[in-house]
């Protein structure tokens, strides 16, 4: 495969010349950007895979849900269905796709909706709404956001990347310009200042940018199955579907280093085999302390009942996590607040 990225390069090279020239198109007002009048946050970045998006927009429904009449929005990648669709408590992740899935299960009382292009979706929530969250969306550039929130997975700030197909890079780092906020996420803990002021000169914000730092907050495990005590002396049978894994196995191995991963890729769709080797595995394993952690993306995408009928009778347990702000979080919230209590039909908060 590492080969193989390398020959794909000459069609890296002429996707980067497609997307600097569509990005140039919608700058200088040859493709149309929509804008609206209520505010809308886009939180995004500018590789394929996990930089914690999701969890961002938990935080910010979490922050403005109480004070506003909040929708998500998404496209709902990998979702089986087509068009505009509102979840409610019965829409499963085959549906909707499991991030907004997941907004809904754990966010009941706001609208979670889905839809491929994003001006039709806001078009059919504004009404209703005074406030609109785009999920992965700082590449839909049909819609002029009023506030873009873009992240870099900190794990791979150092690594060299290439765009599409050869990389993971959806566009160049020169799309940052189009971002407000800036977010460095998966952080760790104990992040220093020294190597804060060392990720900004990478980074190199423009003045008008915030630049920020985030961790992962990993919060109690909750019962999807049997329910299971987990401690240094259990093997956990770890089951992702999600991209950039690092961090969540390095959090379970501070808690047992006896771990049996099996891993798939983002977003991945489980079938009755991939469950079925899972259960047969687990229950041919004469371990006796064991339990079955997945994440809460995967567990919406588990939840199918083929699946679910094997799983509830093991211990399978779910993996929450939130936003941590590195020193605090006052600043991001004052920025979001005051965006959105302020709005103007600008697309910026400096």
């Amino acid at each position: 495969m590492k080969y193989l990225r390398w020959l794909l390069l000459p069609f890296s090279l002429l996707y980067g010349l497609v997307v600097l020239i569509r990005n140039w198109c919608y700058d200088v007002g040859w493709f149309k950007s929509t804008s609206f009048n209520l505010p809308v946050i886009s939180v995004g970045n500018l590789a394929v895979g996990g930089a914690g998006k999701s969890p961002m927009t938990e935080y910010l429904i979490r922050l403005l849900k109480q004070d506003y009449k909040v929708a998500t929005l998404s496209r709902g990648y990998g979702r089986e269905t087509k068009g505009f669709l509102v979840a409610d408590a019965t829409t499963t992740a085959q549906q909707v796709g499991d991030e907004p899935a997941q907004f809904k299960q754990k966010f009941p009382d706001i609208t979670v909706a889905v839809c491929e292009d994003r001006v039709a979706g806001i078009e059919k929530l504004k009404a209703d709404h005074n406030l609109i969250l785009m999920d992965d969306a700082y590449q839909h550039r049909a819609v002029k956001p009023g506030l873009s929130i873009l992240l870099f997975d900190y794990n791979k700030l150092n690594k060299i990347d290439f765009l599409l197909p050869a990389g993971n890079m959806r566009e160049p780092i020169s799309g940052k310009m189009r971002a407000d906020i800036m977010v460095v996420s998966k952080c760790p803990d104990n992040l220093s200042t020294d190597e804060q002021e060392n990720i900004a000169a990478k980074l190199n914000p423009y003045p008008y940018q915030h630049l920020l730092f985030t961790s992962i907050n990993y919060l109690p495990l909750e019962v999807f199955g049997q329910s299971a005590t987990v401690n240094s002396d259990t093997r956990i049978y770890l089951l992702t579907g999600l991209a950039g894994t690092q961090p969540l196995e390095k959090y379970l191995k501070s808690i047992s280093k006896d771990i049996i991963h099996h891993k798939y890729p983002d977003h991945h769709q489980y079938t009755l085999k991939n469950i079925t080797k899972l259960a047969e595995a687990f229950s041919a394993d004469t371990t006796k302390n064991k339990a079955i952690v997945t994440t809460e993306k995967d567990a919406e995408r588990l939840k199918q009942p083929a699946l679910f009928s094997i799983l509830q009778t093991l211990p399978v347990l779910v993996l929450p996590i939130s936003v941590k702000f590195i020193n605090g979080g006052s600043n991001f919230d004052q920025l979001i607040t005051s965006y959105v209590r302020e709005y103007t039909t600008h697309s910026s908060v400096h």
